[in-house]
């Protein structure tokens, strides 16, 4: 990302004639960037910035991210999460507004906050009771 600004600021600097030069580079890498898979080791060390670049800008596919890493924390927490749209609603509305206040936090800690807060007390419960089975 910082070669990009760097390429951002070259443009104004250089002025109008090298402009559509840099900017056809940096739409390259970041439609390179969006049709690379990323696997879960390098999704859970991405920012919230970074996975955005990394889905080429696209919703459904910053989604799909957030899918996997929900699926990840909730499996790693054992918890489901509640399968309704109020819980949907308050899921989405924590990833959005504390992705919007830090984008350079990891990606993984805001969805793994979402999953811990959405789950709630009674995922609490439910893992207290496994760890006394075992």
């Amino acid at each position: 990302m910082k070669i990009v600004h760097m390429m951002l600021a070259g443009a104004l600097i250089a002025g109008p004639a090298y402009a559509p030069v840099l900017a056809q580079t940096s739409t390259q890498m970041d439609s390179q960037t969006a049709t690379a898979d990323v696997s879960d080791n390098q999704l859970v060390t991405m920012t919230v910035h970074e996975a955005w670049v990394a889905s080429g800008r696209n919703e459904d596919k910053f989604f799909d991210f957030v899918k996997r890493i929900a699926d990840m924390s909730a499996t790693k927490r054992g918890v489901t999460l509640p399968d309704s749209e109020a819980a949907g609603t308050k899921f989405g509305d924590l990833i959005k507004t504390s992705a919007r206040r830090d984008p350079d936090q990891l990606l993984y800690a805001v969805v793994d906050n979402a999953v811990k807060t959405t789950a709630g007390a009674g995922a609490r419960a439910t893992r207290a009771a496994n760890r006394t089975k075992k």
